[in-house]
């Protein structure tokens, strides 16, 4: 694994290079997700990487601009900066590499990052591999704020009451910081908007989906590329792995299902 820093000297990334351990032409570029799902996600895909470059396959774990070890602020980040920063993270995988085979595994909000980018048309994923899609912004905002409340909740020992109350009565208030993560007005603007007409897919590559049954938001999101004639695969994919929440006992850091359906997905 070698750490490196990669794109133009105004816009720089962090990234962790994973060279494959013998011969192979398909490289994976890892598109995480953000803020606190992103700490909650980290060991899974460095035992990801690991297992993927033992079996010949390259990969590039990277930070967009302003999140992790890259440079700006958190509350620099925003979705049309990130979309470009995939791109970038693309060329510079297929430069260390020399992958002719590039399969985006996005998590999350990364995964909704990917689309976008890949929709740019700008960069040439041969495959997409989107877990847990963020499909429907203004939900994803919602469920962040509760587990903000909460996670403030568990952090003192006489919680202050306002704290719900806003939660109940003012949720649009809760938006500079979600779980320690600073949210910029652009972006909280851009999640508002997110929904599954603004994540189009193409027909350059093929997609596929892993997701829980029940989430309503990326089957109605699939259905509607589906009608598109579009190739794209829904996948029935339940986990343990609660993105938000730190780890105990029953919440394994790395579970297993996880890593190994997604190496399955990724050789398929």
């Amino acid at each position: 694994m070698t750490p490196l820093l990669f794109g133009p000297a105004s816009r720089q990334l962090f990234g962790l290079f994973h060279p494959s351990e013998r011969e192979g032409s398909t490289a994976v570029l890892i598109c995480g997700p953000f803020g606190q799902e992103s700490i909650r996600a980290h060991r899974l895909m460095r035992v990801l990487a690991d297992r993927l470059a033992r079996a010949g396959v390259a990969v590039l774990r990277f930070d967009y601009y302003g999140c992790g070890d890259s440079p700006g602020d958190d509350d620099e980040g925003e979705l049309e900066g990130w979309r470009r920063d995939v791109g970038v993270a693309h060329d510079e995988l297929k430069r260390l590499s020399g992958a002719t085979h590039v399969v985006w595994l996005g998590a999350r909000l990364g995964a909704s990052i990917a689309v976008l980018a890949a929709r740019s048309g700008r960069s040439d994923p041969a495959r997409l591999l989107l877990w847990d899609p963020v499909i429907d912004g203004a939900h994803y905002l919602s469920h962040l704020r509760e587990k903000h409340v909460d996670a403030l909740e568990r952090s003192f020992v006489m919680p202050n009451p306002a704290w719900r109350r806003q939660l109940t009565r003012q949720p649009e208030h809760i938006v500079q910081e979600l779980i320690g993560y600073a949210l910029s007005p652009a972006l909280y603007g851009q999640l508002r908007a997110l929904d599954a007409a603004a994540l189009p897919l193409t027909a350059l590559y093929e997609t596929t989906v892993l997701a829980d049954a029940d989430d309503a938001s990326a089957r109605h999101w699939a259905d509607l590329q589906l009608a598109r004639n579009l190739p794209v695969r829904l996948l029935p994919f339940k986990h343990p792995m609660a993105w938000t929440s730190d780890p105990h006992p029953n919440n394994a850091m790395v579970p297993a299902e996880a890593l190994q359906r997604l190496l399955a997905e990724i050789g398929h």
